[in-house]
């Protein structure tokens, strides 16, 4: 019995793989292109290393359909690298004749001046750095009409220059005012002087908790520029180097992107560094579920190498189904426990919790301004940052809506707010264990040990959470919920064993499984006393209507 089994398994397996093949990814792509685009960067050295021939043109056209890349950015600067001018043109020209949409971008690395800290990077006090600057924005907008800066746009250096013009500021604040003012004056300026109906790109990583630190104040500079993008690249949180951080944070990110650019949300972009072909694809996944309209697999020339193919190749098998997921999301309202990140706020001891809050199965918002509206809230360091904060608590406290608090904002908080916080609605989440250690990237490992605590616990934590949304959930430790409108579920199970869990709508007549991915997991949903019992294979996710 046990062999029949295994074998029907495989033949499952092997013919999802086949029909997957067969599927004219191109096509499809370029149909659903207004759902949802993938897209690819060559970055200069790619230019020079696959663009500069008609062989390697080919061969990267070739590749670019077989995966579903409808879009492509073409690099003109990296690490001190210029590529040739009419091997750009020539790229560009042929690109756009296959079908593709074909834009620019310029890597700030290695440009004049090195960093006292993080030496790919610049000292932007410098005046040879910023002319620099100036000619390389110059030289790319004379070749495209749209220009995607990747993510080094900032600075952490502290040379005499740099000390003596800041002066008595901060370095958050001297570096946010720099890299704005250069921004202005050195990208956006003279690019727009050569090509009038150029749109700049900044693209932020995903280290949203550091930002403000290195000169990244994404509001007003997201104001300055065309179009916003975010790194959605968790990678595998258990990889030795990479990650360090779970999958959840990616959708969470997207979505606080969205809020602080004011609706200029083009894409997210994620790489093979550190992943599985599980891993990388939940990354493709959780940028989709962030609502992002683009995902940019980063990058041609390190998808070719090592694990590089293995990644893509699970990616390819699941893109039919993104591109469902993409359609079941689009022009949804995310739903959900109010989380609140002002921009430039101090993370303090609660550095990257988002992300593991979201692995409990907590559905969030994301929010610059405090959720006022939102049925119940989770508070985090962040919102000390809030000199209205106490108000805003009071009236919150007030309207008795359930509330999470971490016990470092309660730390920071004057003496009568924290005795508010002692009102039955509140439920206070103690990170400050005597034995906490910072771990990985500055997370605190009370924080990362949240996601395996016991699943009584989990359901307790969040059950006053999701009463206000009509919901109820159980599950253990890194699965997560994402709710969208009134009637749409998505459930996903990051851990590597199968999982049980229930869904209880208190508006649902019913739950229709609508997509599972990947599409042949062997996803079960049965009804059970008004609530669906859902069994999720490990690292799979489905997607409900609850009609």
């Amino acid at each position: 019995m046990r062999h029949w089994l295994f074998g029907a398994t495989m033949f499952l397996i092997l013919a999802a793989g086949a029909q997957a093949a067969d599927t004219d990814l191109w096509a499809l792509a370029r149909d659903k292109a207004p759902t949802h685009r993938f897209s690819t960067l060559f970055t200069a050295q790619d230019v020079r290393r696959h663009l500069s021939s008609e062989e390697g043109l080919r061969e990267a056209i070739d590749w670019c359909k077989a995966t579903g890349v409808t879009k492509v950015y073409i690099e003109a600067f990296r690490s001190n690298y210029t590529a040739e001018k009419d091997v750009l043109a020539r790229a560009r020209d042929r690109f756009r004749d296959e079908g593709f949409i074909a834009h620019g971008c310029v890597t700030t690395t290695n440009v004049f001046k090195p960093s006292t800290g993080w030496d790919v990077v610049d000292c932007y006090t410098n005046e040879g750095t910023q002319k620099r600057i100036e000619e390389i924005f110059r030289y790319t907008a004379g070749l495209f009409d749209v220009i995607m800066i990747d993510d080094f746009w900032f600075t952490d250096c502290e040379c005499e220059d740099c000390v003596k013009a800041r002066g008595d500021r901060s370095w958050s604040d001297y570096r946010n005012d720099l890299m704005l003012r250069v921004s202005k004056e050195r990208v956006l300026g003279p690019a727009r002087a050569v090509n009038p109906n150029v749109k700049i790109i900044i693209k932020y990583p995903e280290w949203y908790d550091r930002f403000h630190e290195r000169g990244y104040d994404v509001r007003r500079e997201s104001d300055a520029f065309d179009i916003t993008w975010i790194g959605t690249e968790t990678r595998d949180p258990d990889n030795a180097r990479w990650g360090k951080k779970p999958q959840f944070g990616a959708s969470w990110l997207a979505l606080w992107t969205r809020a602080f650019s004011r609706g200029k949300l083009g894409g997210g972009w994620f790489d093979p560094l550190g992943t599985t072909p599980r891993t990388y694809v939940e990354q493709a996944r959780q940028t989709i579920l962030g609502l992002c309209p683009e995902s940019m697999l980063f990058c041609y020339g390190a998808l070719r190498q090592q694990h590089g193919p293995e990644d893509i190749a699970a990616l390819r098998r699941e893109l039919p189904g993104l591109l469902e997921l993409a359609a079941f999301v689009k022009d949804e309202a995310p739903r959900g426990v109010g989380s609140y990140k002002p921009v430039n706020s101090a993370p303090g001891e609660d550095a990257w919790i988002f992300n593991f809050l979201g692995m409990l199965g907590i559905p969030m918002t994301a929010d610059v301004e405090f959720p006022a509206a939102a049925p119940s809230l989770v508070l985090t360091h962040h919102a000390a940052a809030d000199p209205a904060l106490g108000d805003a608590l009071a009236k919150a406290l007030e309207a008795k809506k359930p509330l999470l608090v971490t016990s470092n904002l309660r730390a920071q908080l004057p003496e009568e707010a924290r005795a508010r916080l002692t009102a039955p609605t509140v439920r206070i989440l103690d990170l400050a264990s005597a034995g906490a250690q910072r771990t990985d990237y500055g997370v605190l490992s009370t924080v990362r040990a949240l996601m395996d605590k016991p699943r009584a616990e989990l359901d307790a934590l969040r059950a006053p959470l999701l009463a206000p949304l009509g919901i109820e959930f159980s599950a253990p430790g890194r699965v997560s919920l994402h709710l969208f409108g009134d009637r749409k579920a998505v459930v996903e199970n990051f851990s590597d064993e199968p999982v049980e869990v229930r869904l209880a709508a208190r508006k649902a007549a019913r739950y229709e499984k609508v997509i599972v991915l990947p599409m042949d997991a062997d996803v079960t949903l049965t009804a059970e006393g008004g609530a669906a019992a859902i069994r999720l294979p490990a690292r799979s996710l489905v997607a409900l209507r609850m009609p």
